[in-house]
């Protein structure tokens, strides 16, 4: 197991991304149920990506990008099926956390939701709090929003 720190035209990242939409997209019973989210998860600014290998296989991503002067938002967090339960998300947090604050943030903020049943428990787990809806997720009722302090 590898990880490599990229960004978001990286290919095996944008790879990730389409299997992330199809995994969300069987979720939650087709594009057009998770319509309202897809502006937000472009991937031309994201700047700051960790993408984890086997071998040479991608295999799982996470990454971030500027949300305001002290904090970045967590983007595009995806674990390929097979490889799910070892512990790998749990690392690429904490890769992304160390990036994030090598560069100066003192907080990360991210969108999910309940139908996530393992990404919701892995965020709890490692220390993240529900907070109030921000931004473009205000109005967004089946958004959840957490915060953590690096």
């Amino acid at each position: 197991m590898r990880f490599t720190h990229t960004d978001g035209a990286n290919k095996d990242f944008i790879h990730l991304c389409h299997e992330l939409d199809d995994f969300l997209n069987d979720l939650v019973g087709g594009e057009a149920n998770r319509a309202a989210y897809i502006p937000y998860n472009r991937l031309d600014d994201i700047h700051d990506v960790i993408i984890a290998y086997d071998g040479n296989v991608p295999i799982g991503c996470a990454s971030f990008k500027r949300y305001d002067n002290d904090s970045a938002e967590v983007k595009r967090v995806f674990i390929k099926p097979a490889y799910r339960g070892r512990g790998i998300s749990k690392a690429l947090m904490d890769l992304l956390e160390k990036t994030a604050r090598q560069q100066g943030y003192h907080s990360f903020v991210l969108e999910s939701g309940e139908p996530l049943v393992a990404a919701m428990a892995l965020y709890r787990k490692i220390g993240y709090q529900v907070i109030p809806n921000y931004g473009q997720y205000r109005d967004m009722p089946d958004s959840i929003c957490m915060r953590k302090i690096l």
